[in-house]
């Protein structure tokens, strides 16, 4: 899915008659580009490309991912990264937990466990997130970013994201640290389109 400008700008002008302190961060940055346009990777590429960068710096994820595409002959696939073996892409600059997942992200492909470019057509996102979540080394982090940046979720609330909580502590104010726990209900209000005001939470961090 993705949204039209006018779309978007309805959304948002929805999120701003709920709550001021959120209305005000919004006519001071652009308009959420979240499924703005359509994606150009497969959502395989998109998790392996998350599990890449996982702690790592932009330039070097980039380095990392084009060091592993080049060994796919230039397209990440599960049947590329199941042929393979730990030492080449430990080369490339996989860490071994890293190499780990990915493999297992290519398997569970192969195997027909999980169909990844069919996810899009599931309409439950807590279906999703449950396949996901279920393989080695991939956790709720990465499983909403690629639910709000791959499959262009709007209603995906990461409170396990550090940026998302220090932006809400900052849109509102607050001496303390915004825990996840905490985060959680906070985000009800903005149902069905807490991806969108994360979004913005992450503009005012």
């Amino acid at each position: 899915m993705h949204l039209e400008t006018s779309q978007m700008q309805a959304i948002v002008a929805d999120l701003a008659a709920r709550d001021q302190k959120l209305a005000e961060v919004i006519a001071a940055h652009k308009l959420c580009t979240l499924a703005s346009k359509p994606n150009s990777t497969s959502n395989f590429e998109a998790l392996v490309e998350s599990v890449v960068s996982q702690q790592l710096s932009v330039k070097a994820a980039d380095t990392i991912y084009g060091r592993l595409a080049a060994l796919c002959g230039n397209k990440v696939s599960p049947e590329a990264i199941a042929k393979l073996n730990d030492e080449a892409m430990r080369e490339a600059g996989l860490s071994g937990a890293k190499t780990k997942t990915i493999r297992g992200l290519a398997e569970a492909s192969v195997s027909g466990a999980i169909d990844y470019e069919g996810l899009h057509l599931i309409d439950d996102d807590a279906v999703i997130s449950a396949q996901l979540n279920g393989l080695w080394g991939i956790g709720p982090w990465t499983v909403d970013m690629f639910m709000m940046h791959q499959l262009h979720r709007l209603d995906v609330w990461p409170t396990g994201d550090l940026g998302v909580r220090r932006g809400w502590q900052n849109i509102y104010g607050l001496e303390q640290k915004v825990e996840a726990a905490e985060l959680g209900p906070l985000g009800e209000v903005f149902r069905p389109y807490r991806s969108i005001v994360a979004w913005y939470c992450w503009r005012a961090a």
